[in-house]
């Protein structure tokens, strides 16, 4: 039998409805992968037990003729941000050491009810705050891909750089992200992987590890655009206990792949063409706009008038939720416990010990933002500035049905390539817009560099237009045919 973990979802899912292999068979074949590609830290902890057990008990419902699920036998990697129950959680971060929840997150219920086999928890960086995977406390996570001729380890991009590796390295069929400014996209683009980032509240937040609690979205990373629908119909839907939670119908996602965008309008926009930009980036643009158009779409410049503010308002928004969001952590309740000789020192002793550098440089620009007398001068023109973001959109969205951007503005780079922050969070520059105004992104593996790297183009949907934005995302993989791999997977 051919090597099962070069599968997808959907041929998985078919072989074992005609019982050609077994979900324990599936499961196993994951396994042994994993502990041949440990190099690639893309785990911090892996469940080998819990998922043949899982994998023995879905085997066991096709058996006897029951309901099976959605992904019923299908092995998952989960971002280390999702809760799950009795396994340990990490963020990333040495101040939640030891912290196993007592509860499962909505979206890993959702998963895992649906039949889906847990390999284990996924590395990613410290609180979901990076793109390169450097700040995990568990190390950094090694992209398997590698520029042609050249041994460098590269980054596999971030905060989902675990997710992403897993994937592109064929260690698990396919894995959960959060994207907060691009943390799933941009991981993606730079493993030779799918990944999307649904419309804010189209999945829930609960028993996710909250980053900025106004950004954060969960969704889908894997090997087709095909895999990612199936993954979300799943993962999607009302939360009750997520009052950010949207009730609306979640569409059968995979049955809207019609393939059919002809007479779809596709946007350009002009402000995207940013200094800098590499040729090959350039190119890739063009020519992906030029498949669409191929297959019968229109393609029209569109401008996104406040594109250029984009980064500096989401790196005043997300470390100021941030700084909120991680005021929870002070040793007294669960993780990490420093003593000290009252409860401030405890306090500040855990912090100090407990938060890596950048979870600290991000708190502290964002309880500058919110201090008195700096709020108005920084936090409220940035909401003010991200509702014209979000006006720029509802303009183009009139005249347009989806957006074609690149991913990010590079390909993988090495770990010691970029140590300036401020040139790190640029890395995010064509991601974080979508996250700004709420909207579904999508990115889809395009073309290798001239150093045989994996580069991704980006497709923005209209709000809860999942099924558009999907459609149209598999006419370009159709068309870009990415088939190459990384060596020696």
């Amino acid at each position: 039998m051919s090597d099962l973990t070069h599968l997808t979802i959907a041929g998985a899912l078919d072989g074992l409805a005609a019982k050609k292999f077994s979900a324990r068979e599936l499961t196993d074949a994951h396994i042994t992968k994993m502990a041949a590609a440990k190099g690639l830290n893309a785990y911090i902890t892996e469940t080998p037990d819990l998922a043949r057990a899982k994998a023995d008990a879905s085997d066991k419902r096709r058996a006897s003729g029951g309901k099976v699920g959605a992904l019923d036998g299908i092995p998952l990697g989960i971002k280390d941000l999702f809760c799950t129950e009795g396994v340990l959680t990490t963020a990333g971060s040495h101040i939640l050491d030891g912290f196993k929840p007592t509860y499962e997150s909505t979206v890993t219920s959702k998963l895992f009810d649906a039949g889906a086999v847990m390999l284990g928890k996924l590395n990613l960086d410290e609180f979901a705050m990076g793109s390169s995977n450097k700040t995990s406390y568990y190390g950094n996570v090694i992209n398997p891909w590698k520029r042609r001729g050249d041994n460098t380890d590269l980054v596999p991009g971030g905060s989902s750089g675990g997710s992403s590796a897993a994937v592109a390295a064929r260690i698990a069929m396919a894995a959960t992200g959060t994207d907060t400014g691009g943390s799933i996209r941009q991981p993606a683009a730079l493993t030779g992987t799918v990944g999307i980032k649904p419309t804010y509240g189209r999945c829930s937040r609960w028993g996710i590890v909250a980053f900025a609690s106004s950004l954060d979205q969960a969704g889908p990373i894997a090997r087709s655009v095909e895999d990612c629908a199936i993954m979300l119909s799943v993962m999607a839907g009302h939360d009750p206990k997520d009052s950010t939670s949207v009730e609306m119908a979640v569409p059968d996602f995979r049955k809207g792949l019609t393939g059919d965008i002809r007479g779809l309008r596709v946007g350009i926009p002009k402000e995207y063409r940013v200094d800098g930009m590499s040729q090959e980036i350039s190119d890739l643009w063009a020519k992906g706009a030029e498949w669409l158009k191929a297959q019968g779409a229109e393609i029209k410049e569109i401008s996104l008038p406040h594109t250029k503010y984009a980064l500096p308002t989401y790196y005043i928004i997300a470390p100021a939720e941030a700084s909120s969001n991680l005021a929870r952590y002070d040793g007294v309740r669960f993780g990490l416990r420093v003593p000290g000789n009252s409860l401030d020192e405890m306090y500040e002793l855990t912090r100090a010990a407990g938060f890596g550098k950048e979870v600290k440089r991000r708190i502290l620009i964002g309880t500058y933002v919110l201090s008195a007398g700096y709020y108005d001068a920084y936090y409220l023109q940035a909401q003010k500035i991200r509702a014209l973001i979000l006006k720029d959109f509802t303009d183009a969205f009139k005249d347009v049905d989806v957006i074609l951007t690149p991913s990010t503005p590079s390909a993988a780079f090495g770990f010691h390539d970029n140590e300036d922050p401020v040139q790190m969070y640029l890395q995010d520059v064509f991601t974080v817009t979508v996250n700004l105004a709420g909207l579904p992104g999508i990115s889809v593996p395009a073309g290798l560099d001239s150093k045989s790297l994996p580069l991704g183009l980006q497709m923005i949907g209209r709000a809860f237009d999942e099924e558009t934005l999907l459609r149209s995302a598999q006419a370009l993989e159709k068309a870009a045919n990415f088939t190459a791999l990384p060596a020696g997977v």
